[in-house]
């Protein structure tokens, strides 16, 4: 069956690249975006809508900007490598007037339902339900791509913090937190040492008289800048790392990355110790919270016990007068338009987090849906670029059964290697799952085909940060200019750096070129033998 007529829901990031995927494949793309801005996350309101996300006017992106761009639009080379949220919106703006996907979207359109078409088994078609300046039309789409991601709704567990209802000070959730001017000469809990946590604690602690952090594991911190001064994702991402840590004793992978984060800064000194291992357990990205700890603006505690009136008293039995509290506690999914709660089940289990295994046609997907250990932007275009292949009868599924053992077998290596936490269904290693979506697409590198005809780029893409631009080389929608892109995302990393011109001595890269050259043949070779 070959679909024509594909609703997008969600004009945020995932659904511009799903709109985008659609168009390339010839499908015809209709995009509902309840907002009248394209964005999503990124677009800075400073007063939300109700049921929109909502982020602090000082949000910077944690993924530097060639590991984050679409893969056939690299940012330009004049931006930071870390983007402001105002800067990334631009970058969107211009990303969607290029490809002209604004002309497929209908803004102020709340998606009311989706539900199947009474002949669904043998038309996969799907009935939606829109509403528009309080008017409501149907449509009848033959697929649907959901695109709203996991930031929907805010998880606010007042539940677990007995006296929160009497507390006479002020508490919010880190989805309503905008700047730190509300906080000034008070006394905060932070609860929570997630990337927004240790983000909001910081920004506050500059204005408070007192930012208490409260965490009941702990946590690993790394920081936006790595070895040399580069992006720390270029520096780790790469197929040579990859390649490295699955061929390493996770024990060795542990101790390695535990002693680098603590030459930075000795965790347990700074009472942030986690009680888990670095890899089995999601990290936080924090460039200021040790220099927030050391000079006393944020106290490190452990878990809430309770509230009183005035005061918070923590698990170890220490008690602080406080003024208000932050929850950076995390979202929830919801998907209230969906009728058939079947769809998605509690778990959320979906074939490559992705697809229902148990719908009879492969009409509906889920885009941006994972929590990938690296940027959501090259993950979920990819993850349209398959869909778009299976709802044109491009590609196939496999069998309800053979995804749902697939399905299995993810969330047993998933419970081996990470603690219990609700990130933890839904996350991925970032090379490791983009080459298995691009395996399905069939875009997947060669790199030992590259090796010989092209050894310059394959040194690039083995050494090099694994860009989203390596999965335009071949196959469907190939892009000529991904070769470029590749070779020249180093001058684009240090173009926005050196801003003072400085004489530097020349140095030749040909003996690195074959140092290199020789390490890449040894490595597939041993990857060869091994994989055997």
């Amino acid at each position: 069956m070959s679909v024509k007529k594909v609703a997008v829901i969600g004009a945020g990031v995932s659904g511009l690249g799903a709109i985008k995927s659609c168009l390339e494949e010839g499908l015809e793309p209709i995009c509902f975006e309840k907002s009248n801005d394209i964005g999503g996350l990124w677009r800075y309101e400073e007063t939300p809508q109700s049921g929109s996300p909502g982020i602090y006017k000082s949000l910077t992106c944690n993924t530097s900007k060639e590991m984050t761009a679409f893969s056939d639009y690299p940012m330009p080379d004049h931006y930071p490598n870390y983007l402001h949220h105002s800067k990334m919106m631009e970058y969107l703006r211009l990303y969607a007037s290029h490809f002209e996907l604004t002309e497929h979207i209908q803004f102020q359109t709340k998606v009311c339902s989706v539900r199947k078409r009474p002949d669904f088994s043998s038309s996969g078609q799907w009935d939606v339900v829109v509403e528009a300046d309080r008017k409501q039309k149907t449509y009848i789409f033959d697929g649907v791509m959901i695109c709203i991601g996991q930031y929907s709704e805010k998880y606010l567990p007042l539940q677990d913090f007995p006296g929160i209802n009497k507390f006479r000070g002020k508490y919010l959730h880190s989805w309503d937190y905008k700047h730190p001017y509300d906080f000034v000469g008070k006394r905060v809990v932070v609860i929570g040492i997630g990337n927004s946590g240790a983000d909001v604690a910081g920004e506050i602690s500059r204005v408070a008289e007192q930012v208490f952090l409260s965490t009941r594991q702990g946590a690993w911190i790394w920081t936006r800048v790595w070895n040399n001064g580069n992006p720390m994702d270029v520096a780790l991402f790469t197929r040579y790392n990859r390649t490295v840590q699955k061929f390493s004793p996770t024990f060795l992978t542990n101790r390695w990355t535990k002693n680098k984060l603590n030459r930075r800064f000795n965790h347990s000194n700074y009472g942030l110790q986690a009680k888990h291992r670095f890899l089995n357990y999601p990290s936080t990205l924090s460039d200021d919270l040790p220099s927030h700890i050391i000079t006393g603006r944020v106290l490190i505690k452990p878990n809430v016990k309770e509230f009183t009136e005035t005061s918070a008293i923590f698990e170890d039995g220490t008690k602080e007068n406080i003024d208000a509290v932050v929850f950076a506690t995390g979202y929830t999914l919801s998907f209230p338009f969906l009728e058939d709660e079947a769809i998605l089940d509690s778990q959320h289990t979906l074939f490559k987090f992705v697809f229902p295994p148990q719908l009879e046609k492969p009409t509906l997907a889920f885009i941006g849906l994972l929590q990938p250990v690296g940027a959501i932007i090259p993950t979920s275009e990819l993850q349209s670029r398959w869909v778009v292949q299976v709802f044109a009868g491009l590609k196939k599924l496999p069998s309800e059964s053979g995804m749902i053992a697939d399905i299995n077998r993810r969330k047993r290596k998933l419970a081996k290697q990470f603690v219990k936490n609700p990130r933890v269904p839904h996350r991925v290693q970032y090379i490791d799952y983009m080459d298995e979506i691009a395996s399905e697409i069939g875009v997947k590198p060669n790199l030992f085909s590259l090796l010989l005809w092209d050894p310059k780029l394959a040194i690039e893409m083995f050494f090099g940060p694994c860009s989203p631009y390596q999965f335009r080389l071949q196959g469907p929608g190939i892009w000529t200019g991904a070769r470029t892109a590749i070779l020249t995302q180093r001058d684009r990393i240090l173009k926005p750096l050196r801003t003072r011109v400085l004489k530097q001595s020349e140095s030749s890269s040909c003996s690195l070129f074959w140092i290199k050259s020789i390490c890449v043949v040894i490595c597939l070779f041993i990857f060869m033998l091994v994989t055997k």
